[in-house]
């Protein structure tokens, strides 16, 4: 039976097509990246506060893990970018508004927010892992609480967490793609515009389908490499 579809697999990279498609993949490199440095920074700072010995810093990243993490990511976004300005009052909320590429950079913050939530829970467990022994054998040796974790505990802890923090980094490029609610030209935003500007839609999300596959097979390889470098003897990990 003949489909009565004409595949044109060109439109993958015929100008202007592979161009837009090229500009959204280097879009979505960039969310990806730079919202993970936000994510795991903050993520460690706050799975650390989890675990503090003054109750008060504990309930104030319990709360923001708890806020973030149960509010989906789409609904977050829509309160930084609609929502978000209006917290400053009418006359900084024109300023705000009137910024070149506020949705990259609301884009780039509210992902890198809301993937520290996740972050720190892995963090928190990380710890929740190493022995209270441990903790001890580091504060013997002069060091101080904020020393030991600085030097210590957190090192340790990353190293167990690696494989975590590897669907993290994966999630946070497909998260990546939610940002073209806001307007970002990423990857799916460039595949939409593709396709309605050719009606190639098939061939158009086959090519971000396989994008996104490629990045996340990048970012495995990566992490492997990782795992396998840091990887603690006697604990399970990637051959």
């Amino acid at each position: 039976m003949r489909l009565a579809y004409n595949f044109d697999w060109g439109v993958l990279w015929r100008a202007p097509y592979g161009v837009w498609l090229l500009q959204g993949i280097w879009l979505t490199i960039q969310l990806g990246l730079i919202a993970w440095i936000i994510a795991l920074v903050l993520g460690v700072i706050l799975g650390t506060m989890r675990i503090a010995p003054w109750p008060w810093v504990r309930r104030l990243a319990t709360a923001y893990v708890e806020v973030f993490r149960n509010v989906p990511f789409l609904v977050q976004l829509f309160f930084w970018y609609f929502a978000g300005p209006m917290l400053f009052g009418q006359t900084l909320m024109f300023k705000i508004n009137a910024i070149s590429g506020l949705n990259y950079y609301v884009a780039i913050v509210g992902l890198g927010l809301y993937t520290a939530s996740r972050v720190a829970e892995h963090v928190r467990a990380g710890f929740a892992s190493i022995a209270r022994d441990q903790f001890q054998a580091a504060l013997s040796t002069g060091l101080t609480e904020i020393q030991m974790y600085r030097f210590v505990i957190i090192p340790y802890a990353l190293r167990i967490i690696i494989p975590p923090l590897t669907t993290e980094f994966l999630t946070i490029f497909k998260n990546s793609s939610v940002a073209m609610t806001i307007g970002v030209a990423e990857t799916t935003f460039m595949t939409y515009k593709i396709d309605s500007e050719t009606f190639h839609g098939l061939e158009a999300t086959t090519g971000a389908m396989v994008v996104y596959l490629l990045i996340g097979l990048g970012v495995v390889k990566l992490m492997g490499m990782i795992e396998s470098r840091f990887r603690i003897a006697g604990l399970v990990g990637r051959k």
